[in-house]
C-alpha cells in the first residue's frame, strides 16, 4: 500500500478505515525505485505516451518536464492542475488494465506492490516503472531516475538538485534549536481518540520530522506506522501534536471539533501548551516534490519564528 495513492477514499467514515489501511499498505515501503527495463540497462527510446497509476510518480513527470506526454493516470490523481483533464485508468487495488492498454501507452508507472497490473502489462509489450518509495530522501533520487527514463535528465537531474537544497536549508535552519517531542497521527476515527495510527520511526513522515527539528515520540518503533492507544501517548508525553487530515476538504467548523477532541487529554504537554495543530491536504502524504512546501509548513510548527 502506498501512502501517495487512493487517498481520496478518506470521504466519509466508512472509507475512512479503507483509505487508513491504504496508507498503512502505502507506509511499508522501504526498497527505492527501480523502473521498467531498468534503465542502466539499456537505453530505450523515450516514451511518447505515458499512463502513471502512482500519484506521486505523475506529480514528478510533470516537474522534470514530462507532463504533456501524461495521457491518463490513476482515479486519485488530483495535481497538478492539468490532470483533472486526463483520463482516469482506476487506482492501487482497481486498475484497469484493459482501459490501460487501449491508450496504448509505451510506460507504465505502477505501485511495485501491483504485480498483476505490472505482469499483463508486460505481457502486452508496454515497459513498466515500477515504484516503491521509503525515506524521504528517496525522493530526489527518483526524479533523477525517472528523467533517464522519460529523457529528460537535465530538467530531472535540476528539479532534483533544487528539492535536495529546500530540504537542506530547512535541516539547517533547524539545526541547533531544542527538539521537541513531536507525536505525528495521520490516522484515527472522526470525532474521536480511537484507532490512533501514528508515524513510526522508519518513512518519509518520520524524515520530515525529524528533518524539521522534531524528535518523533514513537521514532524508536522501526517501523513505518504505529497503532495506538490514548495510554500510549500519555506515556510518551509529547510537546507537539501534528495530526494529518487528506483526501477529502473540512470545514472551518469542522477542524475546530477535531481538534478539540484532543482537548481531553489535559495532562498532555502539547495540549496544556496548545501546541495541537492539524494540517489539512494531501502534499503532506504524497511523496511527490510537493513534500518540500510540507516540510515547511511542519517546521514553522515544530519551531514557531524561526
Amino acid at each position: 500500500m502506498t501512502l501517495h495513492t487512493n487517498l481520496a477514499l478518506l470521504t466519509h467514515r466508512g472509507a475512512r478505515a479503507a483509505a487508513v489501511a491504504l496508507v498503512l499498505v502505502s507506509l511499508a515501503g522501504a526498497a527505492g525505485c527501480k523502473g521498467g527495463g531498468e534503465p542502466a540497462q539499456e537505453k530505450a527510446a523515450p516514451p511518447a505516451r505515458i499512463v502513471s497509476l502512482v500519484p506521486a510518480v505523475t506529480e514528478m513527470l510533470f516537474t522534470i518536464g514530462a507532463g504533456p506526454r501524461v495521457v491518463a493516470v490513476s482515479s486519485f490523481d488530483h495535481w497538478p492542475p492539468e490532470v483533472a483533464n486526463l483520463a482516469k485508468v482506476g487506482g492501487l487495488l482497481d486498475p484497469d488494465i484493459e482501459r490501460i492498454i487501449s491508450l496504448h501507452p509505451d510506460l507504465l508507472v505502477a505501485d511495485a506492490s501491483q504485480a498483476e497490473v505490472i505482469a499483463k502489462a508486460k505481457a502486452a509489450s508496454i515497459r513498466v516503472y515500477s515504484y516503491t518509495l521509503g525515506g524521504l530522501e528517496n525522493l530526489g533520487k527518483t526524479m533523477r531516475e525517472l528523467g533517464v527514463v522519460v529523457g529528460t535528465e537535465q530538467q530531472a537531474n535540476a528539479a532534483a538538485a533544487e528539492v535536495e537544497r529546500r530540504l537542506a536549508s530547512i535541516r539547517q535552519r533547524a539545526s541547533g534549536l531544542p527538539r521537541p517531542r513531536v507525536l505525528l497521527v495521520f490516522g484515527r476515527e472522526p470525532g474521536a481518540l480511537k484507532s490512533i495510527d501514528v508515524t513510526g520511526g522508519v518513512g518519509f513522515l518520520h524524515d520530515i520530522v525529524e528533518l524539521a527539528g522534531g524528535e518523533n515520540v514513537f521514532g524508536r518503533e522501526k517501523r513505518e506506522w504505529v497503532r495506538v492507544s490514548v495510554e500510549n501517548i500519555l506515556a510518551a508525553s509529547p510537546d507537539l501534536v501534528i495530526e494529518l487530515h487528506y483526501g477529502y476538504y473540512l470545514t472551518p467548523a469542522r477542524l475546530r471539533t477535531e481538534q478539540a477532541v484532543w482537548a481531553t487529554l489535559t495532562t498532555l504537554p502539547a495540549v496544556r501548551n496548545g501546541r495541537v495543530h492539524l494540517f489539512e491536504g494531501d502534499r503532506f502524504v504524497v511523496p511527490g516534490p510537493r513534500l518540500v512546501e510540507a516540510a515547511v509548513d511542519i517546521a514553522k510548527v515544530i519551531h514557531p519564528g524561526r
